[in-house]
């Protein structure tokens, strides 16, 4: 898309970068995204949980191994069997909702049915971090037209350049803000179906 920023000498790159920059925000959104909580188990709801392992604070997925047998269940299976009270602690008291129950070998997290008010809260949340990376991609087009504007003002781009790369800037942003909204809606619709 973008032939005539990739064209011009000075702005040579800059199109890339801010295309990989925006990328990844788009990304961290969707891997943010993994960790809400819809009605349905999911091994990312435990993502944010971190576990006493002799020492230092480390994600449960490093020492243990999670799954979903059923739509209602999270099952996490410890490498080592001494670990199971401290993984099972550090899920009761990470502020999830959870009620995890072990046997001695495996921990057993049911996910209870979320309520109307909790549907739309996660909705809320949602749409919190969709708008704190549609921000951050708007301070990557400023940013990039920015660099357009230096180069307009060294005289190393024409105004009609300038013009050019800054539309070019836009339909980036726009596209990428695009993507942002409809991986929001799809989880918005995902959260609220019951």
């Amino acid at each position: 898309m973008a032939v005539g920023m990739v064209n011009i000498v000075a702005l040579k790159g800059v199109y890339e970068a801010l295309s990989t920059r925006m990328d990844k925000t788009v990304e961290d959104f969707r891997s943010n995204l993994m960790s809400i909580r819809t009605g349905r188990a999911s091994v990312h709801m435990l993502d944010s949980v971190r576990v006493d392992y002799y020492g230092s604070e480390v994600p449960i997925s490093q020492i243990a191994q999670i799954t979903t047998p059923e739509g209602q269940l999270i099952v996490v299976s410890p490498w080592e069997k001494d670990q199971v009270s401290a993984i099972e602690k550090a899920i009761r008291t990470s502020n999830l909702g959870f009620n995890p129950m072990h046997d001695g070998k495996i921990i057993r997290v049911p996910i209870p049915p979320m309520t109307e008010d909790r549907r739309k809260d996660a909705v809320k949340q949602l749409a919190a971090v969709a708008e704190d990376h549609k921000t951050a991609i708007r301070n990557i087009r400023r940013d990039g037209n920015e660099t357009v504007k230096k180069a307009m003002k060294d005289k190393a781009i024409s105004a009609d350049d300038e013009k050019r790369a800054n539309e070019e800037i836009q339909q980036l942003t726009d596209a990428q803000i695009k993507k942002l909204e409809e991986l929001f809606k799809a989880k918005e619709k995902e959260v609220l179906t019951v």
